[in-house]
C-alpha cells in the first residue's frame, strides 16, 4: 500500500495518534478482490496479514483515532471518537485515495473503558454487508478483509477477536462538525479548518468561501437523501442512525445491527436496543432529515441560517425523486409519459406505496416479491405474484392500475430481463450471515463465508446451484434482531 497522510498532517488536534495492538494467531477469514483493486492491491500475502492484524508496522502508515461527538438515539454525547477503529492513512489507488482503518485494532483514548476489539461475528457481518451493498450499487464504505484470531474477548460470554479492514473515501462524519462546534476547542476556527479540508479533499469543484460552503451543504443534504433512497429501495435497515454514524459523503458505514428485510414490514426494527423504534426501517427517511438538521445547527457559526434551511428543504424532494426512480426501474415503469415529471412522480409514488402496503398486509418477502417481476407477462391478466396474496381483490385492483401504467410491452422477454437486472435474487439475509458465523465458531470453517461473499458479488445473476440462498428464512431466521456489537 502507498499512503498519503493529508488528514494526519493537516488537521492536528482532530485526532490522537495511537498504535494498534496485534491479535494472536491471525488468519484470513475473508478477502475482497474488488475492494483490493480500489487501492492497487492484488492478492493477500503473509506480510500484509501481519500488517493488517497489527503484528507488524505498515510502511507509510501514521495510525490515529479521530475525535468527534454525536447525537445517539436523540441525545447529544459531547465526546465520542474512534473507540475501536484505528486509521492507517489514505491509501492511494488507481482512481483516488481511500482511508484504511483497522476496526477492532485495540483501545484508543476514545474507547470509554472498552477493549477496542471487535468480535468475530461483528467483523464478519461488516465484511459481508459492505461488499453486498457495493454490488447492489448502494453508496457504501468497503471491506478489504476480515482477519480472525484466537484472542479471547468478553461480551455476554467469551468470544474471539477479529479485525475488519475498512476502506472509506472519508471517515469524516456529521459528528465531527458537532464536536468542533460545541467543544471548547474553538469554533468557528476549527469548523472552518475542517470544512476547508473537506472541500479540498472531497469537493474540489467548490470554493472555500461563502458560496462554496452554501453549495457544499446542499450537496451533503442531497447525497444523504440519495443514500437513504437506496436503503429504502433495496430494503436495508441500518439500525443505528446516530449522527456519529453518518458520513459527510453520503456513504453507508458503521455497521452494527443492520438487516435486509425478509418479510416486508414498514415498522421493522433490527436493533434490540431500539425499544421505541426510532430507527425502524420506515423511520429512516425522517431520521436522515433529523440528523441533517443537527449538522445544520453545528454549521450556524459559518453558514447563514437561511442558506441552511434552503438546503434542508431540498432533502425530501431529492429523496423521493431518487426513490421513485429506483422503484420505477424495479417495477418497469417507463418515464415516457404525457404527464409532466412532477405529476408522473406523484402518481408513481402512490402506485409504489400501494405495492409496499400490499406486501406488508400480506406478509410477503420483499426481495423475492420484486424478483418475481421478472416472471410477469404484463399483457396477461395473470401474475405469479397473485398466488402469494391473501387478499386477492386488493392485488387485482393494484395489478389493473399497474398494467395501465406500464402500457404495451413489445418484447416481454426483454422487459422481464430488465426487471432481473434491477431486482436482486440474492441478498444478505441475517440468517445466512449467522450460519456462516456458526461454522467459523464451531468448526473453524470459513467456506460458507467465502461462498456467501462470492454469491453476493453477483446478486442479480441466476446461480442455479445457489437457489437455496434465495429462499425465505426458516422460522428461527425470520426477523432476527441484533445488538450493536453484532
Amino acid at each position: 500500500m502507498r499512503f498519503k497522510q493529508d488528514f494526519f498532517e493537516q488537521l492536528d488536534g482532530f485526532y490522537t495518534q495511537v498504535y494498534p495492538q496485534g491479535i494472536s494467531n491471525p488468519h484470513w477469514l475473508g478477502w475482497s478482490d474488488d475492494a483490493a483493486k480500489l487501492i492497487g492491491l492484488e492478492k493477500p500475502n503473509d506480510a500484509l496479514l501481519m500488517q493488517l492484524s497489527a503484528n507488524a508496522a505498515a510502511p507509510g502508515a501514521s495510525y490515529y483515532a479521530q475525535v468527534y461527538s454525536g447525537h445517539q438515539f436523540g441525545g447529544y454525547t459531547p465526546r465520542l471518537g474512534d473507540g475501536r477503529s484505528i486509521i492507517l492513512g489514505e491509501a492511494i489507488g488507481p482512481n483516488g485515495a481511500w482511508d484504511v482503518a483497522l476496526k477492532g485494532g485495540g483501545p484508543t483514548p476514545y474507547s470509554r473503558h472498552g477493549d477496542g476489539r471487535a468480535v468475530m461475528r461483528s467483523a464478519v457481518r461488516e465484511f459481508l454487508v459492505s461488499e453486498a451493498l457495493a454490488a447492489l450499487s448502494v453508496p457504501t464504505s468497503r471491506a478489504l478483509a476480515v482477519i480472525g484470531s484466537d484472542l479471547p474477548v468478553w461480551r455476554e460470554s467469551q468470544e474471539t477477536a477479529a479485525i475488519t479492514v475498512r476502506l472509506a473515501k472519508s471517515h469524516i462524519r456529521f459528528g465531527h462538525f458537532e464536536y468542533f462546534c460545541y467543544s471548547e476547542k474553538g469554533a468557528p476556527d476549527k469548523l472552518i479548518q475542517l470544512l476547508n479540508f473537506t472541500l479540498a479533499q472531497h469537493f474540489p469543484h467548490l470554493t472555500a468561501d461563502a458560496a462554496g460552503y452554501k453549495q457544499w451543504f446542499v450537496e451533503v443534504v442531497q447525497s444523504t437523501a440519495k443514500m437513504i433512497a437506496h436503503w429504502q429501495a433495496v430494503g436495508f435497515a441500518h439500525g443505528v442512525m446516530n449522527t456519529d454514524n453518518m458520513s459527510i459523503l453520503g456513504d453507508t458505514f458503521d455497521f452494527g445491527p443492520f438487516a435486509f428485510l425478509d418479510t416486508f414490514k414498514e415498522d421493522f426494527i433490527c436493533n434490540h436496543s431500539d425499544h421505541d423504534g426510532r430507527y425502524a426501517f420506515g423511520q429512516q427517511p425522517g431520521i436522515g432529515l433529523w440528523n441533517l438538521k443537527r449538522l445544520a445547527q453545528a454549521l450556524t457559526p459559518i453558514i447563514p441560517s437561511d442558506d441552511l434551511i434552503a438546503a434542508l428543504n431540498t432533502y425530501q424532494p431529492s429523496l423521493v425523486s431518487h426513490y421513485v426512480n429506483l422503484m420505477q426501474a424495479k417495477l418497469g415503469l417507463s418515464t415516457d409519459s404525457d404527464l409532466d415529471s412532477a405529476e408522473q412522480e406523484k402518481q408513481d409514488l402512490a402506485l409504489i406505496s400501494r405495492f409496499t402496503v400490499m406486501l406488508d398486509n400480506n406478509q410477503l418477502d420483499y426481495s423475492n416479491s420484486l424478483r418475481k417481476m421478472g416472471q410477469v407477462d404484463i399483457s396477461s391478466q395473470y401474475s405469479p405474484l397473485r398466488d402469494d396474496m391473501l387478499n386477492v381483490s386488493e392485488f387485482d385492483r393494484w395489478y389493473q392500475a399497474y398494467q395501465v401504467r406500464v402500457g404495451d410491452v413489445g418484447d416481454v422477454a426483454a422487459w422481464q430481463q430488465q426487471r432481473n437486472r434491477h431486482n436482486p435474487k440474492y441478498i444478505l439475509r441475517n440468517y445466512l450471515a449467522q450460519e456462516a458465523i456458526i461454522d467459523i465458531e464451531e468448526k473453524a470453517d470459513n467456506s460458507k463465508l467465502l461462498q456467501l461473499q462470492q454469491l453476493l458479488t453477483r446478486p442479480y445473476d441466476e446461480q442455479p446451484d445457489m437457489d437455496h440462498y434465495a429462499k425465505r428464512p426458516p422460522d428461527w431466521g425470520q426477523g432476527l434482531v441484533m445488538s450493536c456489537s453484532s
